[in-house]
């Protein structure tokens, strides 16, 4: 999962929320030196992560993208289902989707002291750029796929993956809607 669905999952504190997107940021950090709601994010992070890897939606979602871009299939559904949680907040959560995202914003830069330095480079990135907001639109999703393959330090077909995204859209969709209820349950049961 990406980071607004982690957060959206997460245990409710701001600590804890922190802790869920620290995560993907965690190599390197003494967990056990960090206050104890954020190593229960941290936890939970790990706990979304694996049960997201093995659920048979999911795997049946990798499953459509094409042998040369299979490879990365798990990286673009973590940041398409971030797009397919909004389409659906309604569904999903009885908070106003705007208002969630501007806690969430407002938590992460008053929590920044709890983060590694790599991590809050991308937090004021993601706050300033408006990572959020800019998911509701497929397109801006398929940007940030593109620049997700920039980063990839060896050669790759990675970028221009939206285009499968977009074939693939409806069954994708269908996939998350059948998943997202039993990964809800799932973290809402995890200590």
């Amino acid at each position: 999962m990406n980071h607004l669905a982690h957060v959206f999952l997460a245990p409710d504190s701001p600590e804890a929320r922190v802790g869920s997107i620290l995560g993907d940021f965690a190599r390197g950090v003494d967990i056990a030196a960090l206050p104890y709601a954020v190593r229960q994010g941290v936890r939970h992070h790990r706990a979304v992560d694996s049960f997201t890897d093995q659920h048979p939606d999911v795997l049946a979602s990798k499953q459509v993208f094409s042998r040369q871009r299979r490879r990365f299939a798990g990286v673009a559904l973590d940041i398409l289902y971030d797009h397919f949680l909004l389409k659906h907040w309604s569904r999903f959560s009885e908070l106003e989707q705007d208002q969630f995202i501007r806690l969430i914003y407002w938590e992460l830069q008053e929590h920044e002291h709890l983060m590694p330095s790599p991590m809050a480079r991308v937090t004021r990135r993601m706050v300033g750029y408006d990572w959020f907001g800019a998911y509701k639109d497929l397109e801006r999703v398929g940007y940030a796929l593109d620049r997700v393959a920039d980063r990839i330090r060896f050669r790759n077909s990675f970028a221009g993956i939206i285009t499968e995204i977009q074939t693939n859209q409806a069954e994708l969709e269908q996939n998350f809607l059948s998943f997202f209820p039993d990964l809800q349950k799932f973290a809402g049961d995890i200590e």
